[in-house]
């Protein structure tokens, strides 16, 4: 029997395991972020670079992941990946100093970029046909990861009455995770029957001399800023709204859970063929009509905008499942990913510091939401040019 079709039933349960444990690890400190300041002393430049590790780890971990890759094989780097999720978080929420939290937070996000990555790649190794669907497979899990570690932190921080809990349970989660990738962290020996190639030779570099890298990179780049601005503001901005602090926190939620039911159906729309930019360009004109409606009504409609905005936020699924159809091999996929990214998330890093410094220097929420809504017009322009069938290898080719 065929390696990977004997691979098939465990890389589905690992993908699946592994995904869900793709977010917790950037956001499930969010909701006790008070209580940890107050126990470690923490600072507010401390807390900021606290949640900007994130980014940071995406750009940097992220890089490496290709290269690490080709040295030791996926499966066992996204082994070694999780493994360092669970320490980190396991440890991070045992200590009693600052700089040792932000040290194994640093662990658990790195562990988390590097995984985050390859997965792409995975499933363009052992779903070459079915790019689409198991994107939407692994994509959903992600959505239900994010918005449990959202939702559920501070509930399991008061069942067990102390915040180290509410941290903890996430790393009990990633060591489940491990398992599956115990076993197919053998399957990376070289294959002998495999025919070398040189599309094979698709570094991270070669990705950035590719007009499609770029256009992959930029897109990615400004959906996740968009992303990024609305976790990081919008529960102020409903706050503002006259919701309570529970309440504009629902509210994000909804934006998260409105996601996970639509992640099974936007990578496999946007998988089609000659759908793909009428899928990409309804689901992003949805960011400008929600701040439009959070500008005129953030409170009488505020579920509105809120599923609205949760819709607005499958384009990320989508273009996960365009960087796994825009690269011929599973090497040429793993380095797009990585290229996308990480250069991606650097971009996307300006969205909550450009919403807070609008938001300070115009006293309200119009102008930053104004500043939003004119940074689609170049997400439709990029979906339009990523949308066209092509493949990096291609345009690395014509180089040559």
């Amino acid at each position: 029997m065929d390696r990977r079709r004997e691979l098939i039933a465990p890389v589905l349960v690992g993908l699946v395991l592994l995904s869900l444990n793709l977010r917790p690890a950037a956001v499930s400190v969010g909701p006790v972020l008070t209580e940890v300041r107050a126990a470690l002393g923490m600072s507010a430049a401390v807390a900021g670079l606290l949640t900007s590790l994130p980014v940071l780890a995406f750009a940097v971990f992220g890089a490496l992941a290709p290269w690490a890759a080709r040295r030791i094989g996926p499966h066992r780097v996204t082994l070694v990946g999780l493994a360092a999720v669970a320490a980190g978080l396991l440890g991070r929420a045992w200590v009693s100093h600052e700089a040792a939290f932000l040290l194994l937070s640093l662990v658990a996000l790195g562990g988390m970029a590097m995984a985050n990555v390859l997965i792409p790649s995975l499933v363009k190794r052992h779903y070459p046909d079915r790019v689409g669907p198991l994107t939407a497979v692994y994509t959903t899990a992600l959505a239900l990861g994010l918005t449990a570690a959202l939702v559920l932190t501070v509930p399991i921080a008061e069942a067990f009455g102390s915040w180290r809990a509410g941290l903890a349970a996430w790393a009990v989660l990633a060591v489940l995770a491990v398992v599956p990738w115990l076993g197919l962290a053998s399957h990376d020996a070289p294959d002998p029957d495999a025919v070398p190639s040189a599309n094979r030779a698709v570094r991270f570099g070669d990705v950035a001399r590719t007009p499609l890298g770029l256009a992959m990179a930029a897109f990615f780049g400004l959906q996740s800023l968009q992303a990024y601005a609305v976790f990081g503001w919008f529960a102020t901005l409903w706050r503002d709204a006259g919701f309570s602090a529970a309440q504009a926190g629902a509210l994000v939620g909804l934006v998260a859970a409105t996601s996970i039911p639509l992640a099974t159906w936007a990578p496999r729309a946007v998988a089609r063929p000659g759908n793909q930019r009428a899928v990409l360009f309804g689901v992003m004109l949805l960011y400008p009509v929600a701040y439009v409606g959070l500008a005129v009504a953030p409170h009488s409609l505020a579920i509105l905008w809120a599923v609205v905005l949760g819709a607005a936020t499958t384009t990320f699924p989508m273009v996960l499942t365009l960087i796994g159809l825009r690269a011929a091999t599973p090497e040429g996929t793993a380095a797009l990913s990585s290229f996308t990214q990480a250069t991606g998330y650097l971009l996307a890093a300006v969205g909550p510091f450009g919403v807070g410094v609008l938001h300070d220097a115009s006293g309200g929420w119009t102008v930053p939401l104004l500043a939003l809504s004119v940074l689609v017009v170049p997400m439709l322009a990029l979906g339009a040019y990523v949308s066209r069938p092509a493949a990096v290898e291609e345009q690395l080719a014509g180089h040559r």
